[in-house]
């Protein structure tokens, strides 16, 4: 199944402690359901003194919550908007609910095309991937 939320994205909180903030996510725990957001959810955490930290003492990071708790934000209007899939040349995108604004690929589908245009097509997307 794709995932509605990827890291990059600007993502609102929509339920918890931290209900209508925004951030952007900075690492997903796919197997645990999980996204840490930039902001969000800080916790503090005790470390010893080590070569890192030489005093030790007391430091803030932000901790993992669970995906169903953020919605991406649509860029054209502000606000938290659900996600919808649709193919557009091959291509599957992830397209926004509230205004129908494009938020990016989430894969490129090489099921329905023939072969030659899918190893045409290959070369080209891989070095469109170290580009940008």
């Amino acid at each position: 199944m794709a995932q509605k939320v990827k890291r990059g994205d600007q993502v609102m909180v929509i339920t918890g402690a931290d209900k209508g903030k925004t951030g952007r996510v900075l690492r997903m725990i796919p197997d645990r359901n999980r996204v840490v957001v930039e902001g969000i959810n800080r916790v503090w955490k005790h470390v010893r003194p080590s070569q890192r930290h030489p005093q030790g003492g007391r430091i803030q990071k932000d901790a993992p919550i669970h995906i169903s708790n953020v919605m991406p934000i649509d860029p054209s209007t502000g606000k938290a908007t659900r996600v919808r899939f649709k193919t557009v040349d091959g291509a599957k995108r992830r397209i926004a609910v509230r205004g129908g604004t494009d938020l990016g690929v989430v894969r490129k589908s090489t099921a329905g095309a023939p072969a030659e245009t899918a190893a045409a097509t290959s070369p080209a997307s891989g070095s469109e991937a170290t580009n940008g």
